[in-house]
């Protein structure tokens, strides 16, 4: 079975078994989570969301990306110029079953 899911504002493509990188939710390493969020299962479409399909799934670790630098500068002003850096949190969720 596949199915589509929203999770934190972006749409996933999921299967069982599939694991996927997803916005940091809030809860601890091996808790389940459940998706109700579901836009789309095999051929079938939901307006928005289809009634009485869910996706369960466990979350297998919380973390964060690798570093991006950022730097901003104004051209032919040599004081303005800065670097920063981020790391994008994230949660890595292993798909366990597909309701239907």
């Amino acid at each position: 079975m596949n199915a589509v899911i929203k999770v934190g504002g972006k749409q996933y493509f999921v299967k069982e078994n599939d694991e996927i990188f997803v916005e940091k939710l809030n809860a601890k390493e091996g808790a389940k989570v459940v998706f109700d969020q579901v836009l789309m299962l095999d051929s079938k479409v939901g307006n928005p969301y289809l009634d009485g399909v869910s996706v369960e799934g466990e979350i297998i670790k919380n973390g964060k990306q690798k570093k991006i630098k950022i730097f901003t500068y104004k051209s032919k002003d040599r004081s303005n110029r800065r670097t920063q850096g981020h790391r994008q949190p994230y949660t890595q969720i292993k798909i366990t079953k597909i309701n239907g």
